[in-house]
């Protein structure tokens, strides 16, 4: 009677073993959420000379010019740049104890955040004047604007609507993909009615709908920046300005030497099979 009981008990423990790994099983994970939207490669159109010692942290393209926010204590500035030649035409250095963040250019004024000091800046566009300054709860990280209203990200899968006029917080939204929230969201980008995050720590960028916060894609730059251009001190990628003029997509890294123009293309048409002593394999284009 001892043994059958023994015996009974050991197979419950296996039974509730394997049910608890069908269980581990099913649980959400960050890589399902990849897998199930839409995943775009890249095609480089043009590679563009960048201050290797800009810890990218904001980037925008507006009227011709490109605007870049860099960070770290000692380090941040809000720079104006020529596209062409890497230049940097005027620059604002922040304060040494600050860590400058995400910025965005919005009626005539540039914005831009810190991390941790909760403070933000606004200047005038043409002159780099600073106007005021703005106060703001939690950290900041991303910033992008889509004509009416402010976005920032602040590292948390939830992305803060803001009046441009008060810079108080309008509403909130949670990002998500299979109903898991996407943590680490970072530089922000308005491009044709979607939000662009790059993920921190990640070669991915997230296509986000602005209304339900849906990841609608996911952009993958694994690669972008080759072996040969990198060096010790080459950080993770972050950095996105869309032309709206001329439907351009540029892209960066904090610590890159190069900017990139950057086209879009979805999975199936970036993936080619290359057959090797019959064995074939898939692997990314470009």
């Amino acid at each position: 009677m001892r043994n059958r009981f023994r015996s009974s008990l050991l197979w419950l423990g296996v039974l509730l073993s394997t049910a608890a790994v069908l269980a581990l099983q099913n649980v959400p994970s960050q890589p399902s959420a990849v897998s199930n939207v839409p995943r775009y490669g890249f095609e480089i159109v043009h590679a563009y000379p960048h201050d290797p010692r800009a810890f990218t942290q904001g980037l925008e393209f507006h009227a011709g010019t490109l605007y870049e926010g860099t960070g770290l204590e000692g380090r941040s500035t809000l720079r104006k740049e020529d596209l062409q030649t890497g230049k940097v035409l005027e620059k604002i250095d922040l304060a040494s104890q600050l860590f400058g963040e995400g910025i965005t250019v919005l009626n005539g004024r540039i914005i831009q955040v810190t991390w941790v000091s909760h403070r933000g800046f606004i200047y005038d566009r043409s002159s780099f004047k600073l106007l005021q300054t703005f106060a703001y709860p939690g950290e900041g990280w991303g910033l992008a604007n889509d004509g009416q209203h402010i976005y920032l990200s602040d590292g948390t899968p939830e992305i803060r609507c803001l009046d441009p006029a008060t810079m108080k917080e309008e509403r909130r939204f949670t990002v998500h993909a299979r109903r898991e929230a996407i943590h680490e969201l970072n530089e922000l980008e308005w491009v044709r009615g979607e939000l662009f995050a790059n993920i921190w720590q990640t070669d991915r960028i997230a296509r986000i709908s602005p209304v339900t916060g849906q990841v609608l894609g996911w952009i993958d730059l694994t690669g972008l920046l080759p072996p040969e251009d990198r060096t010790p001190e080459t950080d993770v990628l972050n950095g996105i300005a869309y032309d709206s003029a001329g439907d351009r997509l540029f892209v960066t890294g904090k610590l890159w030497p190069k900017l990139f123009e950057i086209r879009l293309v979805p999975e199936r048409q970036t993936r080619r099979t290359k057959r090797i002593e019959g064995h074939s394999s898939d692997r990314p284009h470009g």
